[in-house]
């Protein structure tokens, strides 16, 4: 069964026509509904969801009690991380959802920087996500990465700081990739080279400069940056692993075999090359 993670802004309280349609169409495909226990969108959707009695839903929360939950479906409740509050504790749940969807629709007011940041966590992870802007009633499929970057350059500056200050730095490394592994343009490239040519100069020198910092976790969260920029399901199909093994291994923390190093680096065009730090550190002082 596929799931539909539904989210939306507190602001959004009544369901505009062409949302209820796309409902109406989740509801005859007999998609299993993820959503939120807020006020606002998420206690709007639940009500359309009530009114015709559909159950495939799961109500997602942070912490032990739904705030809302009007058709009493199952509940899945998410232990935030020890110590947070307020926009992170609630957080926590949009996250899971997020990773539990298969696609999203996300119901947006204009102004929430939660919403954008859900559309951020699907397409982070490679499923589409349908934002609604329901003020200027216009619709985004966001589907990939440079999708997602164009919408966000489009975005006010305050927006834009907004978001940046709520993602957590493995979200927000999605959107700037370039900063976060420390990309800088090889001046020895030539003027005529192409986009792609000058991208993959970039993640050479960004694996080159973790590797030569001699830390692991550098390492692996360079190389999963990469692996993301590039487009996480087609490495997967590449070297035969999940998409969500290599998420797992190649994120914050994660500690990929060796075996799983190589495959990954050979998808995306990369090989290691060992050389004597002892004669390069000579041939350096000669």
């Amino acid at each position: 069964m596929t799931n539909v993670f539904i989210g939306g802004s507190r602001q959004v309280s009544r369901l505009p026509a062409n949302i209820k349609e796309r409902l109406n169409t989740i509801i005859e495909k007999g998609h299993r509904v993820l959503v939120g226990d807020a006020n606002g969108a998420d206690k709007a959707v639940q009500k359309h969801l009530a009114d015709v009695h559909y159950e495939p839903v799961i109500v997602f929360c942070s912490g032990l009690t739904p705030r809302n939950n009007v058709g009493r479906w199952p509940t899945h409740n998410v232990t935030p991380p020890k110590g947070v509050k307020g926009f992170q504790f609630y957080a926590a749940k949009d996250r899971e959802m997020a990773r539990e969807a298969d696609f999203g629709l996300m119901i947006w007011d204009g102004k929430s920087a939660g919403t954008v940041l859900n559309v951020l966590r699907l397409v982070k992870d490679d499923k589409i996500a349908v934002l609604v802007n329901v003020p200027e009633k216009a619709t985004l499929n966001i589907k990939s990465a440079d999708a997602w970057r164009e919408f966000v350059q489009g975005l006010s500056p305050e927006m834009r700081d907004d978001l940046r200050e709520r993602a957590t730095a493995d979200e927000w490394s999605f959107s700037n990739p370039s900063p976060q592994l420390g990309f800088s343009l090889d001046s020895e490239i030539p003027e005529s080279a192409s986009t792609t040519e000058v991208l993959e100069s970039d993640f050479v020198k960004a694996i080159n400069a973790a590797l030569s910092s001699g830390d692991a976790a550098l390492f692996v969260d360079a190389l999963g940056n990469v692996a993301k920029a590039r487009g996480m399901s087609q490495v997967a199909k590449e070297t035969g692993l999940s998409r969500e093994s290599l998420y797992r291994s190649l994120g914050s923390g994660g500690n990929p075999e060796f075996g799983t190093v190589l495959r990954v680096m050979t998808s995306l065009g990369m090989r290691l090359h060992v050389e004597s730090v002892r004669q390069a550190s000579a041939h350096q002082a000669g």
